[in-house]
């Protein structure tokens, strides 16, 4: 009886730590956190990361909208410097109305994710070669347009939203990121648009005999992937004060980390908005850390390649033990 009452409970012990994974490690993170620095938890350091992150938080959820359907894009932290660069460019050099050089931008990264989508949907070309392309073009465009060198934001445009506060003390940035999880877990969770998202990840062909229009809706997260991205780097330049055709390097891999820390499986099919708002508090946690023990970069990108070895693992992990009815 004691026998059993002990692997009942050591099973449902491993359940409980496979099914919260990702916010076990969010809590772990905190509490590492705060017993390196008890400055953690200021209202200035918790603002900093609000700020510094919330266009990943963005970019991750376009990103998660095409890993859902089981593809990849690598283009957007290129298409996040071409936002930025052409934001800064429309204010800057042609005086376009902020409004107007916003949505200049957003149509921009749209034309591009549209672009890709196409050549994904309905060409049928492999997401990882396309999305490779269009980064490279994108990042070109950027430095084409910029010469190469940043472009000042001027005063009075968007920089209100990387320093402006709502509410009293909430960054406009963080509200903006808060705003695109809601909207994304509304989409996924209420509209027939992101189940049939979910569906085409999980067996496209099913959804095809059913006489669903897989081709559209496929190149349609793409569209949103560049939209976000746009939007990113639209943010990122009103938290510096200029559009740089440099950022946003290594964006792509951060956001398909955070999408794969949150659970996401890269087979489709499986993901969260929430769970991959938990992944980018936990690359911010640990950037946060490395910056507390003054690690360099570096280090941490070797991290965060572990770590999303090992979300993977676990993925497989919880997969075999579904299959095994464990």
């Amino acid at each position: 009886m004691e026998k059993e009452l002990n692997t009942g409970f050591k099973k449902g012990f491993s359940r409980f730590i496979v099914k919260y994974n990702t916010y076990i490690m969010l809590a772990g993170l905190i509490i590492i956190c705060i017993s390196i620095s008890p400055d953690f938890f200021t209202v200035n350091n918790i603002i900093n990361i609000g700020r510094q992150y919330a266009a990943l938080t963005v970019i991750s959820m376009g990103m998660l909208l095409v890993i859902l359907t089981g593809g990849i894009d690598l283009s957007v932290g290129s298409v996040m410097a071409l936002g930025g660069v052409i934001v800064a460019l429309f204010l800057n050099k042609f005086n376009v109305s902020t409004p107007g050089a916003v949505a200049i931008t957003i149509l921009v990264g749209a034309g591009l994710g549209a672009f890709a989508g196409f050549l994904v949907a309905k060409v049928k070309m492999a997401p990882f070669i396309v999305t490779l392309a269009v980064m490279t073009i994108a990042r070109g465009v950027a430095f084409m347009v910029s010469n190469g060198t940043p472009i000042k934001i001027p005063a009075g445009t968007i920089e209100a939203l990387g320093t402006g506060m709502v509410f009293g003390g909430l960054p406009t940035l963080v509200l903006i990121g808060i705003i695109a999880v809601v909207l994304f877990w509304f989409l996924l969770k209420y509209t027939s648009f992101g189940r049939l998202v979910v569906a085409i990840g999980s067996n496209e062909t099913a959804v095809t005999l059913a006489g669903i229009r897989v081709k559209s809706y496929k190149a349609s997260v793409y569209i949103i992937s560049g939209i976000c991205a746009a939007v990113a780097g639209i943010l990122t330049a009103s938290r510096t004060a200029m559009g740089s055709p440099v950022v946003g390097d290594g964006f792509e891999l951060d956001a398909i980390a955070a999408c794969v820390i949150g659970g996401a499986s890269l087979s489709g099919g499986e993901g969260s908005a929430v769970k991959t708002l938990v992944g980018v508090l936990i690359l911010a946690l640990i950037g946060n850390i490395m910056n507390l023990l003054a690690v360099p970069s570096y280090p941490q990108d070797v991290i965060k390649g572990f770590i999303i070895i090992a979300s993977v693992l676990l993925q497989v992990a919880t997969s075999n033990r579904k299959n095994q009815g464990v």
